[in-house]
């Protein structure tokens, strides 16, 4: 399942991260790349635990939690600290899937990375390139997005970035381990508890509605990996 959540950060916030990104001191971005990754990663990130990061990366947070969408689609259980990424001069990360299982630097907790996230933080008009390509059972997909949304897709998928000829890409990523592991069983609740919510706008009273939502949650508790 591929999902594109609008809206996270508002235009004003996310000038100011831009603002804040373009003056930050960033790092070789292979620095959090597997051994194999490293290989096709060619862009700057800021290091683990940098101040900027850990302020952005709460911000995305707190609204990552407050959000219906992202709340009902992922289920989630645990969420990587977001890192904070920059594609310019050329810069690319070719076709690779994400780590399995992810250990934030410093935390004893692991997180197994069931759904990959990227939230931009430049608009598509600013830079040439750049576009994140995703390979998997829908078929391809090339993603660019205006600032301030999210692209939430499976980490079992194969993706790239591709190369950036003109401006800067900025960008937040992250990992998100559901409480239910597959993702078609995902896409069913997902589709379920949209089907529910329009339902309960529509016609309120409606006496299928108290059976469905029991089908719902217990085919989430069936599900559920805890």
């Amino acid at each position: 399942m591929l999902l594109h959540i609008p809206g996270l950060f508002a235009r004003d916030e996310v000038l100011r991260i831009r603002q804040a990104l373009e003056q930050a001191d960033w790092a070789d971005g292979r620095i959090t790349a597997g051994h194999q990754s490293a290989k096709a990663k060619h862009n700057l990130q800021l290091p683990e635990g940098h101040p900027l990061a850990l302020e952005i990366g709460a911000a995305l947070l707190e609204r990552l939690w407050a959000n219906p969408l992202f709340m009902s689609a992922a289920l989630p259980n645990k969420v990587f600290p977001p890192l904070l990424n920059c594609y310019t001069a050329g810069g690319s990360f070719d076709f690779h899937i994400d780590n399995a299982v992810r250990q934030a630097k410093g935390s004893v907790e692991r997180v197994r990375t069931d759904l990959s996230s990227t939230l931009f933080f430049s608009d598509p008009e600013d830079y040439d390139g750049g576009e994140l390509v995703i390979q998997d059972t829908f078929g391809t997909r090339e993603v660019k997005l205006p600032a301030g949304d999210l692209l939430l897709y499976p980490a079992t998928s194969l993706h790239k970035v591709r190369a950036v000829s003109r401006g800067a890409r900025f960008a937040s990523f992250f990992w998100t381990q559901s409480l239910v592991r597959e993702d078609s069983q995902r896409a069913l609740l997902f589709e379920m508890d949209g089907a529910i919510q329009q339902l309960s706008r529509d016609v309120p009273d409606h006496p299928s509605l108290i059976q469905l939502t029991g089908t719902y949650h217990n085919l989430l508790r069936r599900w559920v990996d805890v």
